[in-house]
């Protein structure tokens, strides 16, 4: 268990990936703000466990809703960046309203936030900014154009990101996952197959990110990659 006690933001900590990165976080003694756009999934009163109600697609409200968390948590050292929406389809498939909004919560929102964190962030004497990626960032893959690019460029942002912050005590961390068992298949036409090695749980990626956030403070997890041990896909 780590041996110093960090105050982290978890985005989309109601479902998913966020919510498992929560969970462990506050087993291991941290405290947690977790976001979402519906609080009332967050049925269960938790030490250490504080919700905050935010929509990434209000991109102007964002800065006030931020300068108003930093007052509330001064203490804030840490951000997990997890929330995040799969919609896939042709280009021609999509409209010019769902490429807008599928940018916007996957990249645009993200890059708000880092802004508006990172200068009390900076003032911290160790602080981490660790996105939740995915595979998609690295291979463009048919039916996945508008997805991947806002992986992509969720990319391109941590490793710009990390040399701007290369003289601070700001670590930037980007994890790739694969196809993770988690609600994300839901609404989609695919989702892996039944096996257990096809698929990563999402308290792997959770470990993931506390062993990013347990790591000593003079060196940085650049990016972490992590695959399902058989790729299989499944079609609903």
């Amino acid at each position: 268990m780590p041996t110093i006690k960090r105050t982290v933001l978890v985005t989309g900590a109601s479902s998913g990936i966020g919510r498992a990165v929560a969970r462990l976080l506050l087993q291991q003694g941290h405290t947690v703000i977790g976001t979402s756009r519906d609080c009332r999934k967050f049925t269960h009163p938790m030490e250490r466990f504080s919700s905050v109600q935010l929509d990434l697609s209000q991109l102007t409200e964002l800065p006030q809703k931020i300068r108003d968390l930093q007052q509330t948590f001064p203490d804030l050292d840490a951000v997990v960046f997890s929330a995040g929406v799969g919609q896939f389809g042709s280009v021609e498939e999509f409209s010019y309203t769902q490429i807008e909004a599928l940018m916007t919560i996957n990249f645009t929102s993200q890059v708000f936030l880092t802004k508006a964190l990172l200068p009390a962030l900076k003032r911290k004497a160790n602080s981490d900014l660790i996105f939740i990626g995915s595979e998609a960032a690295l291979k463009g893959s048919r039916k996945g154009a508008v997805y991947c690019a806002s992986k992509f460029a969720l990319r391109g942002f941590t490793q710009a990101l990390r040399e701007e912050c290369g003289k601070s005590n700001v670590r930037v961390c980007l994890i790739n996952p694969g196809m993770v068992k988690t609600p994300f298949f839901e609404p989609l036409n695919f989702e892996p197959g039944d096996h257990e090695t096809n698929s990563i749980l999402p308290e792997d990626v959770a470990k993931a990110v506390s062993y990013v956030l347990s790591s000593r403070p003079q060196i940085v997890i650049d990016e972490i990659n992590l695959s399902p041990l058989n790729k299989v896909v499944k079609f609903k």
